[in-house]
């Protein structure tokens, strides 16, 4: 997998095997997109899927380029999808998707957990809460792709309007370190090959106080 982007300016995330390829979201810049496709050595017709999380603008803002793909979507767009709905399960060959209802400032908005009879990775941002019942489906992924998005304090202390702060702290928001944390530790085992932080601010936290 490939975590293109990630953040208020854009995302985008490339899963591939040797058979499937799939796209999340297309939030970044055409030529960003572009690039990063051609480093990888791949181009929008070898994608099997594209599935979009919510309908924010760093989330599709680039969603005419993959207009002629097979586009998953739990909120409305402007182009035709196939409507994504919490816990039913899609297959897409021989993955199988599990969508979950998040808590964001948007339409619908939804995770997912990609699992093959092999692997397993659970892909989680722009949520100010991630529900209980969903904590034994994360469990026991290999690979993790979790929002850490602001430290509390720095998050307070930025020049954004306090509106803004408030949104973002709320459960209609984004995941603090310490929240990110306390799910990593309900959802890792010794299963788990890898963890990435994402959708950290670039404002309102570091790397070094994510990790």
């Amino acid at each position: 997998f490939a975590l293109l982007a990630s953040g208020s300016k854009g995302n985008c995330f490339v899963l591939m095997d040797e058979a499937l390829m799939i796209l999340v979201d297309c939030g970044t810049t055409k030529r960003y997109i572009s690039g990063c496709f051609d480093e990888l050595g791949i181009s929008v017709s070898d994608l099997d899927a594209v599935l979009i999380t919510h309908n924010h603008t760093d989330h599709i803002s680039q969603l005419k380029m993959f207009s002629g793909c097979r586009l998953y979507s739990p909120c409305r767009l402007d182009y035709p999808s196939i409507p994504v709905r919490p816990m039913e399960k899609i297959q897409i060959q021989h993955m199988t998707v599990t969508p979950l209802a998040l808590s964001h400032d948007a339409e619908h908005t939804a995770g997912y957990i990609f699992e093959t009879w092999q692997e397993k990775l659970v892909y989680i941002t722009d949520t100010g809460y991630v529900k209980d019942e969903y904590l034994k489906l994360l469990k026991g992924a290999d690979y993790i792709i979790l929002e850490s998005n602001h430290d509390s304090e720095m998050l307070m202390n930025t020049r954004r309007p306090y509106y803004v702060k408030m949104r973002i702290a709320s459960d209609e928001g984004h995941l603090c370190n310490e929240d990110c944390a306390s799910i990593l530790d309900e959802i890792t085992t010794g299963k788990t090959r890898m963890i990435v932080l994402a959708h950290i601010s670039r404002e309102g936290n570091t790397r070094e106080k994510a990790l």
